[in-house]
């Protein structure tokens, strides 16, 4: 990256406010050793959220509830976040965050297992965005899951699609580069989605799913 586009990239990240409740939920995710979305993604995530008029969502990949609480505080207060993960200290955290946040309970529901599994009991069609953080490995899988539960004009989102820049260098084909290069692909292709790649955080792969025609 050069020295104009890191200091392009370090301003955006460090644009957005965040108040004492995101800090402290920063804070428990560096101390249970989960990497929180950056300030840019949060932020983004946030405004995706609100654009979106979501009112259901599910989030694969809880940590310890700093984009949880981005995404709620974009989202309607009918609105309801199923968020999944498999480290039920993850799940704790998190549900503080959001208590911290002023979030009421029955607008969360924290499920603990591993996604792949809890994903296809989720009913198809019937949610309005997907956010996927964890697990990379799996993030194809997740992504099969995610358009089959995504209702006609629901939003997916994809963190982490840069893999630390490393997707853009040909020359990188470490296993997981070639996963979120695949899973990248996979979007782009299928035709019941239109997409766009934002260079916010490590990346963000948006898909929006498409009404049948």
């Amino acid at each position: 990256m050069s020295a104009e586009k890191q200091t392009t990239w370090s301003y955006t990240e460090a644009l957005p406010f965040e108040d004492e409740v995101l800090l402290r939920a920063r804070e428990r995710s560096h101390e249970l050793g989960v990497a929180p979305v950056s300030t840019g993604v949060g932020a983004a995530l946030t405004v995706l959220a609100a654009s979106s008029k979501a009112q259901t969502v599910v989030e694969i990949g809880t940590g310890a509830g700093v984009s949880g609480v981005c995404l709620l505080r974009g989202l309607s207060r009918q609105s309801v976040l199923t968020t999944i993960d498999i480290d039920v200290d993850h799940l704790r955290a998190a549900r503080q965050a959001y208590s911290e946040a002023g979030i009421p309970g029955n607008r969360t529901r924290t499920i603990s297992g591993r996604a792949a599994e809890v994903l296809p009991r989720l009913t198809d069609n019937a949610y309005d965005l997907v956010f996927i953080d964890a697990d990379k490995p799996n993030f194809a899988v997740y992504t099969d899951q995610a358009v089959r539960l995504l209702k006609p004009g629901g939003l997916l989102i994809v963190n982490g699609a840069l893999d630390n820049g490393r997707v853009a260098d040909p020359a990188a084909r470490e296993p997981l580069t070639n996963t979120m290069r695949q899973v990248g692909k996979v979007i782009r292709e299928n035709d019941e989605l239109v997409s766009a790649l934002l260079p916010t955080g490590d990346g963000l792969q948006l898909a929006v799913k498409l009404a049948r025609r």
